[in-house]
């Protein structure tokens, strides 16, 4: 029952697309309400976690398979990063957490859940720390969705997507295997 659950949030974890409609944003899932100040949120801060039981296990989603890594350690990469914000915002994400615009937080398909990652926006220099906490994307092309809060940050909100470098963070102490 368990991985039927875990597969079905995998599934329904962050697959949105930055394509947008003219004039707006895809799905609607524009710019939080006014009233919360986004520029003031600050970067996810690295800590000490255990990995995550199911969340870490091999699966597979819109016909790929995926087999995520399980120890933390060293990780660099470069791609297309998307955000995703009010369309997901309080649904749950591959770790169970529900989803939270607002903070520094990531989807992607490899990384071990929870981990820490630096995102660097290539086009303006712009970094943030983010706590990986979900699975995905899962369209061809993308190596990282971002929360609106961490988008925002680096710039990219109104285009929908730019050109990132993923640099994982290794917390002193961390556990290098499942537990």
């Amino acid at each position: 029952m368990r991985r039927i659950a875990l597969a079905l949030i995998l599934v329904a974890g962050c697959s949105s697309t930055p394509e947008k409609r003219p004039g707006g944003y895809y799905k609607d899932d524009g710019p939080p309400d006014k009233g919360v100040n986004v520029a003031s949120i600050a970067d996810a801060v690295p800590r000490v976690e255990a990995l995550h039981r199911y969340a870490n296990r091999p699966y597979e989603a819109m016909g790929n398979k995926y087999e995520p890594l399980t120890r933390v350690g060293t990780y660099k990469q470069r791609g297309t990063a998307s955000w995703y914000g009010k369309r997901f915002h309080g649904n749950p994400t591959s770790s169970g957490e529900k989803y939270d615009m607002y903070k520094m937080s990531a989807a992607h398909p490899i990384l071990p859940i929870p981990s820490y990652a630096r995102v660097t926006n290539l086009a303006n220099g712009r970094s943030v720390v983010v706590r990986v906490n979900d699975r995905g994307p899962f369209h061809a092309g993308r190596a990282i969705d971002l929360s609106y809060a961490a988008a925002y940050r680096l710039g990219y909100t109104a285009q929908g997507s730019a050109q990132v470098e993923i640099e994982q963070i290794v917390p002193r102490g961390a556990p290098l295997a499942l537990q």
